[in-house]
């Protein structure tokens, strides 16, 4: 499995993940329809043109949902039993269609479970828009998963 058992996570350990993506209008178009989101910041460019931000505003929910699926490979693909929390959401700048997003995650805190079966892991999760000297941080919170021990331990 590609995913971490709950024994290899270590805390205050940040991990890079390299899968990157840039996100497209129609990508936006797609999360918004979906989720019945139809808020015109994220889908009216004249409505977006006279706001502060100029442009429409890629949906906020779908930059987390981004980062949260860019971290999956190195940390809980294959050995998650469940996402038990997403907390302190924070959305300190805008993403834009063409944006490039990038994610990392910092393991908090980590726990067994009282049956000592699984582990209860924390991790502060960030998403950047790629850009060319120092990344903006456009997206941070804290994920809790509820993860696999590895067998036979």
């Amino acid at each position: 499995m590609p995913g971490r058992y709950y024994e290899a996570f270590d805390v205050g350990e940040t991990i890079g993940h390299d899968k990157r993506r840039t996100i497209s209008e129609a990508d936006n178009q797609r999360f918004c329809d979906l989720t019945m989101n139809q808020q015109p910041l994220h889908l009216d460019a004249a409505f977006a043109a006279d706001t502060q931000f100029g442009e429409r505003v890629v949906n906020g929910l779908y930059t987390m949902s981004l980062a949260v699926g860019l971290s999956i490979p190195e940390t809980t693909d294959g050995t998650v039993v469940a996402n038990l929390s997403y907390d302190d959401v924070e959305h300190p700048a805008p993403v834009f269609h063409g944006d490039t997003i990038r994610a990392e995650s910092t393991v908090t805190d980590k726990r067994e479970t009282s049956d000592g079966e699984r582990g209860v892991v924390t991790m502060h999760v960030e998403a950047y828009r790629v850009e060319d000297g120092a990344d903006t941080l456009v997206c941070a919170f804290d994920r809790t998963v509820l993860a696999e021990k590895r067998p036979g331990e």
